[in-house]
């Protein structure tokens, strides 16, 4: 049997469970999975991936098969830049140490298919936990959350070795989160502790009578906290309507501006209705196309971007951002070769802006924020034409 202080030995029954918690960009954890999982020969092994992510794990070539369109359409851009950006955290360490990626569940799956043992998928999928996460937040949370993440792309440089060892203590997300917890408490509660609960039931439940999981270490006291508990696992594998709040904002503002445009016009005549129309379409339209600019979009995309945003800033179903999303991502369309480079051009910030995938998605999210800012910028200019 082996003794290791990152292995947990549970049981569920007359099954055995040996819990390996792991840092996803260590080669020590690495080694140390590939050693544990030919040691004991379980019947099956757990990984903390869930099916895309296991397909991407054995597909390198997955970023081909992208519709950037769609991701735009879909309103998905926010969501793929910050897991674009935490993919190309963990990617920049990893390969400062010669590893790949998720070494640790890659070992994990490789040995198990040497053995001849079941591979089981534990983690919640994806799109769930960062839909579950999004739907937390609010467009300035999102933001935030995408500049806590650029900022840690940019510190991996100065990351030591004895630090990455460190992540054994935590999950790799998490820790680039950790900033944001205060504002944002849901955060945590979707990104780690639902997860924990997940991956406690989907590894209590899972196949064989000798089980071998592997998880990041961050995860290893929550799983052990929730073990043996009554989980609702169809609960956490659904995303939330958005909130009566949600509803109240996105549909309030608009409602808040053509108010003060119906006022204008019959308490101050046209002079004062017109004033407060420029005033609107000056805030919307120059920060929206400053959004677009700093993207280094298009000109027609920097067009798109200033001659929408008036308009869909009292629209809730539709965003500047997409709008100028959409055409810049028709009139600079990613290539084969975009995607090809997509892994390798996430890990630098020139990358980011260079690569024509990601430009459609900083696209996106600088001109919707800029459309934001314009319009809590312009109501209170507004508002002084009444005094």
């Amino acid at each position: 049997m082996t003794s290791d202080d990152n292995i947990h030995h549970l049981h569920a029954g007359d099954k055995e469970i040996l819990l390996v918690g792991t840092a996803h960009v260590s080669r020590q954890s690495a080694e140390q999975v590939t050693q544990v999982i030919e040691a004991e020969q379980p019947d099956t092994v757990c990984v903390e991936l869930c099916r895309p992510r296991f397909e991407a794990v054995r597909n390198r070539e997955h970023w081909r098969q992208m519709d950037i369109l769609k991701v735009v359409r879909d309103k998905k851009a926010f969501m793929l830049l910050a897991n674009l950006l935490l993919a190309a955290f963990q990617k920049k360490i990893a390969e400062k140490f010669g590893i790949a990626p998720g070494q640790d569940m890659i070992s994990a799956i490789e040995t198990a298919e040497k053995i001849g043992a079941k591979i089981h998928l534990a983690d919640r999928e994806i799109r769930a936990t960062l839909a579950r996460a999004w739907r937390s937040m609010g467009l300035w949370g999102k933001s935030k959350l995408l500049f806590q993440l650029v900022g840690s792309l940019a510190g991996a440089d100065e990351i030591s070795e004895e630090e990455i060892e460190k992540l054994k203590q935590e999950d790799m997300l998490h820790m680039v989160l950790a900033e944001l917890e205060a504002s944002h408490p849901m955060l945590r509660k979707i990104i780690i502790d639902e997860r924990d609960q997940y991956l406690a039931h989907s590894i209590y439940n899972a196949p064989g009578k000798k089980i071998v999981a592997v998880v990041g270490a961050g995860h290893v006291a929550g799983i052990k906290r929730y073990w043996n508990t009554a989980i609702d696992i169809q609960a956490l594998e659904t995303v939330p309507p958005p909130g009566i709040s949600g509803k109240v904002i996105k549909w309030g503002i608009p409602a808040l501006i053509i108010a003060v445009f119906v006022l204008g016009f019959a308490l101050g005549g046209r002079d004062t209705g017109m004033h407060l129309l420029g005033l609107w379409i000056l805030a919307n339209s120059t920060l929206a196309g400053l959004g677009a600019l700093a993207a280094w979009g298009h000109p027609l995309t920097i067009l798109a971007a200033a001659v929408s945003a008036p308009i869909t800033s009292v629209n809730p179903a539709i965003g500047a951002g997409w709008v100028a999303g959409l055409v810049e991502a028709l009139v600079r369309r990613p290539t084969v070769g975009d995607l090809e480079d997509l892994s390798s051009d996430i890990t630098s910030f020139g990358g980011f802006w260079r690569n024509r995938v990601t430009r459609v998605l900083l696209v996106v999210v600088l001109v919707n924020l800029g459309s934001t800012l314009g319009t809590f910028g312009a109501l209170p200019l507004m508002a002084r034409l009444f005094h």
